[in-house]
């Protein structure tokens, strides 16, 4: 597999945003396997004795707990390819690449998602950032994710928002029970 060193297109960034959420997705069907067998990544497939736990489909869980470390490797390939596409937009910024009538290149998130409370306004958000009339990248409908990056909240982006998250903390202190729109 060879990675190509140009520019990726804004189309290509929302490919690699739509696999990265096709693959959490079957983390968490796994997930749900574990969890309908009472187990985890962890947890002994087998008893006291030696023998394998009659409680639970050990063929399923280890199948499960086999995908799901396959799994996050691959996510975790993908988000390096997100971020590595994300660093050729920054790079072609910073060289004025768009200035000789080229498609502008996205805008840089300012912020990576850590956590996201369950039942939450952000894990019911849906957002689609448009430059130019082409989309950027799509929070796909299931909201915002562990490891999403965040490129505009509101009017706050890359280019207002430096150092510190207080203006976020501060927009939505201002908006609460409001819509935040782009």
């Amino acid at each position: 597999m060879t990675t190509s060193t140009k520019w990726c297109p804004a189309n290509d960034i929302n490919t690699l945003v739509i696999s990265k959420s096709s693959i959490e997705d079957e983390i968490e069907s796994q997930a749900a396997i574990l969890r309908a067998n009472d187990s985890t990544l962890e947890s002994p497939l087998t008893d006291g004795d030696g023998f394998p736990r009659a409680d639970i489909d050990v063929w399923a869980v280890r199948h499960a707990r086999v995908k799901i470390i396959c799994l996050r490797n691959d996510l975790s390939s993908l988000m390096d390819k997100i971020a590595r596409a994300l660093e050729r937009v920054h790079a072609s910024q910073s060289t004025g690449a768009a200035a000789d009538g080229e498609t502008p290149p996205p805008p840089l998130p300012f912020a990576k998602v850590d956590a996201v409370a369950p039942h939450s306004p952000a894990q019911a958000a849906v957002s689609c950032h448009l430059t130019n009339h082409q989309p950027i990248i799509i929070i796909p409908p299931k909201g915002l994710r562990p490891g999403d990056l965040v490129i505009k909240f509101g009017p706050l982006t890359a280019g207002n928002v430096s150092g510190s998250l207080q203006p976020i903390v501060e927009q939505v202190e201002r908006n609460k029970n409001v819509l935040i729109s782009n």
